[in-house]
């Protein structure tokens, strides 16, 4: 009873529908009076089953929710047409389908309405060729049918594509396998998906997304073929340079990779890339380095002020150059030239950072070599400056004191005019000779040091050349030999350019202790000169090469009407 009575419950939640309850096997469980009014039953068919109804059907090989086409037979045989639809439903774990039933009277049957069904269909062809290129094609491929996107897109008319087939536009692009393919996927009665490159009537390309659907006649057999495209050609111009760039970017790596050491490091340094090159010349594998700083190959050579202002350039988002010495895994130092680019965030911010190193230990080792050559060319120099100052000054001076002497001797025994003469040219003779012995190297600078040679130096210069020189220096205490002899040399050419080329008569010499270095500067006020002329003619490759040798660095700024200045940087 309970199970009638829920079953007549499902029938009634269609109660203006006629409704029939089966089970599994077809078998009429229930009926409502509408039911039996559409058969004209005057009581209900229970425990019939359901083709002495509707002949024909099989209520298990319905798909539920669709409705379907069949005959219904009355209590007096007479046929009529019948719209079916199934739905399933369980009691007691039974399982039961509901038939719900119309008559086919072209208009009993809601959303069948052929008006309506026409209306839908109308809008749904609207809707497509608005939105999408569509045509039809019969079975042997001749066009039937284009929209007006069609057209459009092929600049092709309506009366030049009907009765063609797609060969007239036809890019050549794709292969015949791809084209083969194509008809037989479709040919079978399978729907087709994929892009194509056609070609319009002015000769140019486009693509499109197509889907080709068959329809098949009673026998299964295609009888046309609707196409569907949307088209794509700017989205696969842009894939076409994604791909482009992609591939351009693989070829970089690999020469990349090919010619240099690469490293990739997040922000706080730890390193997350290395590629062969790296491992190869540091000699530690890939995962001894994967997660760790380049600590791990710091050589010691460099000061903390070294890694501190690398640092903080990349860590503007500037991209750093220089060169760096580095130690392997065995021991062995290398240098490398290297240059580290900061990626940044939308923020603008370095989020991880990519190092390009070229090693240049044979071109260090040979520069080293040429710097210590270059060295040693500066100390026999100055060593040979110095035995020449002191041969002069102790031979040839002392040599013309005493015939200074002689002559001053001379002149008290004898009048004569000559005596005077000599007396004046054997005078000027000394002081050349001195001042000549000087230039050359003065014995103060070896006595007592830097600070009272340059204190000479410049009252000297300023006597002899009128410019007056302002002097401030913070030095304590004397300095390696090699540095003090840099330091004066140095002062000496940049004053000599200032005599020479300046045109003024005030200059300024200070020396100062900072932090871990001594820095040097000599300024005037004169001329100045343009920066192309930088390399020639101001004596800035002999103070280069002087500060090199004792691993100094020298920089000259000047700007025309403006003045000069130097600056000398020696660490300690």
């Amino acid at each position: 009873m309970r199970n009638t009575d829920e079953m007549k419950r499902s029938s009634a939640e269609a109660s203006d529908e006629a409704t029939i309850v089966v089970n599994e096997t077809g078998v009429i469980q229930s009926m409502n009076e509408n039911a039996l009014q559409l058969f004209q039953l005057d009581a209900e068919a229970t425990g019939k089953v359901i083709q002495e109804l509707v002949p024909g059907l099989n209520s298990n090989t319905m798909k539920q929710g669709v409705i379907t086409q069949h005959v219904g037979r009355n209590s007096n045989g007479q046929q009529f047409p019948l719209f079916l639809r199934k739905n399933l439903f369980t009691i007691n774990k039974i399982k039961y389908a509901l038939l719900i039933l119309h008559e086919n009277t072209n208009s009993s049957m809601p959303g069948m309405e052929p008006q309506k069904v026409l209306n839908e269909l109308l809008d749904m062809k609207y809707a497509l060729d608005e939105s999408t290129i569509v045509a039809i094609t019969d079975q042997t491929g001749k066009i039937n049918y284009v929209n007006e996107k069609f057209c459009e897109i092929s600049k092709y008319t309506n009366e030049e594509l009907i009765g063609r087939d797609h060969r007239i536009i036809n890019s050549g692009y794709h292969s015949k396998d791809f084209m083969r393919n194509l008809w037989r996927t479709i040919a079978n009665g399978k729907v087709w998906r994929g892009e194509v490159k056609n070609r319009a009537k002015d000769g140019s390309h486009y693509w499109v997304d197509t889907t080709i659907v068959p329809f098949l006649n009673d026998k299964g057999k295609p009888h046309q073929y609707l196409a569907i495209r949307k088209e794509i050609t700017e989205h696969k111009l842009v894939v076409d340079k994604l791909q482009k760039s992609i591939q351009e970017l693989v070829d970089l790596k690999f020469a990349l990779d090919a010619s240099s050491i690469v490293a990739i490091t997040d922000k706080q340094g730890k390193i997350t890339y290395v590629n062969d090159q790296f491992v190869h010349i540091s000699k530690y594998g890939r995962k001894e380095l994967i997660g760790r700083t380049h600590a791990i190959i710091n050589s010691g050579f460099h000061p903390k002020s070294f890694f501190k202002d690398l640092w903080k350039t990349i860590g503007t988002g500037e991209v750093w150059n220089g060169e760096i010495k580095n130690k392997a895994k065995d021991g062995t130092y290398y240098w490398v030239d290297t240059t580290i680019v900061p990626f940044l965030d939308g923020q603008g911010k370095p989020y991880q950072y990519l190092a390009i190193r070229s090693e240049i230990t044979k071109r260090k080792r040979i520069e080293e070599e040429l710097q210590h050559t270059m060295n040693r060319i500066i100390n026999v120099q100055e060593e040979e400056r110095k035995r020449l100052s002191r041969e002069i000054h102790d031979g040839i001076g002392q040599n013309l004191y005493s015939h200074l002497i002689t002559i001053n001797r001379l002149s008290t025994e004898v009048n004569h005019p000559l005596l005077e003469q000599m007396l004046e040219e054997a005078t000027e003779l000394i002081q050349e000779v001195r001042d000549f012995s000087w230039e050359l190297r003065p014995s103060v600078l070896d006595d007592l040091g830097l600070i009272p040679a340059i204190r000479s130096f410049l009252n000297r210069f300023s006597e002899s050349y009128h410019i007056d020189v302002y002097f401030d220096c913070s030095l304590s205490n004397r300095l390696d030999s090699n540095i003090e002899i840099t330091i004066y040399r140095i002062i000496q050419e940049a004053l000599t350019n200032v005599r020479k080329y300046a045109a003024t008569d005030q200059a300024a010499v200070t020396v100062r202790k900072v932090e871990s270095f001594i820095r040097v500067t000599v300024e005037d006020k004169g001329k100045g000169f343009d920066r192309e002329q930088l390399s020639s003619g101001v004596g800035l490759i002999s103070m280069k090469e002087r500060a090199r040798s004792v691993a100094g660095e020298i920089q000259v700024k000047s700007t025309p009407g403006e003045g000069t200045i130097v600056v000398l940087e020696i660490p300690t």
